[in-house]
């Protein structure tokens, strides 16, 4: 099928749902919260199918990170929508210039929203953004990535048993249905994933002024200062770096590290490693990476980073190889002296290798950070207060972390978004609401109508009350 007609195709499903939407009205709190719960019900009726579906795509992927990120955490963010939407919902009071005017802001539904969502965490971000769809009142078309293509044919299949077709229509395909799928007039339009493909997204989305939400990514620094804990930096950091084998946005993506501290660093790290992954290519809490493509490209890094100088580090079993193809395990790796001429310091890692650059004194580790893209997230260890004041007030990152990492996406009252090359808007909880609805402001114009009476001729004795305003 041409792409013209996989186009043409796609048209059809959303010119059939906004019409059926429009012919409907707006939906009120009940229809909306019932179909928050179906969503929880879907995840929690089938979380062993969803999980064995999920691990299958990866070749491997751990029962626990698939069931407590994809599962339960997408549960969370329907419930948390479903406890706060009649609050929501609540017309909001402006501020009047007039006496007896009524000024108020209501939140409407844009209408049809468009998620397209990635690999690494197939439920968690298709639910995460319609959550907030459903909660604004919106209807949604949704395409998730053919790369998790057992987990994306499930949900298909479990959406449909558990949503009208006017309600949440799932498009299946490969890259060129998503390309299609992009030129789409929604209303609005939701994509995670690369910064590079989310450049195309939008220039798609532009062509029908579809306003969008992109959350993409980059590299997330973690910048540990001379008087932080260090064992905290990196049983912290790892924890996070090795959550689905490193393959979230969000990930620690290198640590800027004072330079006498990186034997010790090291030390801790296999320490902290050999605990928590004792085995990894025959862990099953150990995640394998998605594809031969990604598995081949994450090596490459880790070659190209050794020709050019860097000390490779594998943390991984003595007994064991460092990676494998037949198993797509890659043990986690640190890459100790990396300079920017290396591809692992020039692009978004998302795998298990943790590059080391170090620093004399802080205020450059923190130059190199504002000199370059702003992160989706940055992640900074210190015990002074102060320190952790200066550092947030002197970088610009979609969210900041103190002392931890990756902590703040699970806060349903916190926005999650990136900013920059990194992301457009944000959503989850009530920033998801209002992301995808429209604030309409409504006036009643007072009995006396003064704001009227100020327009109305002859202006005689009105200018002279403005000159003297505009004098001061």
């Amino acid at each position: 099928m041409s792409s013209e007609n996989t186009r043409h195709d796609l048209l059809k499903v959303l010119n059939s749902m906004k019409q059926r939407q429009a012919a409907a009205g707006t939906a009120d709190a009940a229809l909306r919260k019932d179909r928050l719960q179906r969503g929880i019900r879907l995840i929690r009726d089938h979380h062993e199918a969803l999980i064995q579906a999920m691990s299958d795509d990866f070749g491997h992927r751990s029962h626990f990170q698939a069931g407590s990120s994809d599962l339960a955490g997408s549960i969370k963010m329907l419930q948390h929508a479903i406890d706060h939407v009649d609050e929501w919902m609540q017309a909001e009071t402006a501020e009047a210039p007039d006496p007896g005017m009524t000024t108020e802001i209501h939140y409407q539904p844009l209408g049809v929203v468009g998620v397209i969502s990635p690999w690494n965490f197939p439920i968690n971000l298709a639910f995460g953004p319609l959550a907030g769809v459903f909660a604004a009142g919106n209807t949604a078309m949704l395409k998730p990535s053919e790369l998790t293509p057992r987990t994306s044919d499930l949900l298909a299949e479990l959406i449909g048993r558990y949503y009208g077709p006017e309600e949440l229509a799932v498009v299946l395909g490969e890259a060129d249905v998503a390309q299609a799928f992009s030129t789409l007039p929604f209303d609005h339009l939701v994509f995670t994933g690369s910064t590079a493909v989310g450049r195309h997204v939008m220039r798609a989305a532009a062509d029908n002024l579809v306003p969008v939400t992109l959350e993409l990514g980059g590299k997330s620094p973690v910048l540990v200062s001379r008087e932080a804990d260090l064992t905290k930096a990196v049983e912290r950091t790892l924890t996070g770096k090795t959550f689905n084998a490193g393959q979230i946005c969000i990930a620690p993506d290198y640590v800027l590290l004072p330079e006498e501290q990186t034997r010790d660093f090291t030390a801790l790290a296999r320490d902290f490693l050999a605990r928590s992954y004792p085995s990894v290519q025959h862990n099953d809490d150990y995640t394998a990476i998605v594809s031969d493509r990604h598995y081949q490209r994450l090596i490459s890094l880790l070659e190209d980073a050794r020709e050019k100088g860097a000390e490779i580090v594998n943390l991984g079993p003595e007994d064991e190889p460092a990676y494998r193809e037949d198993s797509r395990k890659i043990a986690p790796h640190l890459v100790i002296g990396a300079t920017d001429d290396m591809a692992i310091m020039q692009e978004e890692i998302f795998g298990p290798l943790l590059p080391i650059r170090t620093y004399d004194q802080e205020r450059e580790a923190v130059a190199y950070i504002t000199g370059n893209p702003r992160p989706l997230a940055a992640y900074y260890f210190s015990e002074d207060t102060e320190a952790q004041r200066a550092f947030a007030e002197s970088t610009i990152s979609g969210a900041l972390v103190v002392n931890d990492v990756m902590a703040h996406v699970s806060i349903d009252s916190l926005p999650f978004g990136g900013v920059g090359p990194s992301g457009i808007g944000a959503y989850h909880g009530v920033h998801g609401f209002r992301r995808f609805s429209h604030a309409k402001p409504l006036v009643v114009q007072s009995e006396e109508g003064l704001g009227n009476l100020r327009l109305r001729a002859p202006y005689d004795d009105k200018y002279a009350e403005l000159k003297a305003l505009l004098e001061g």
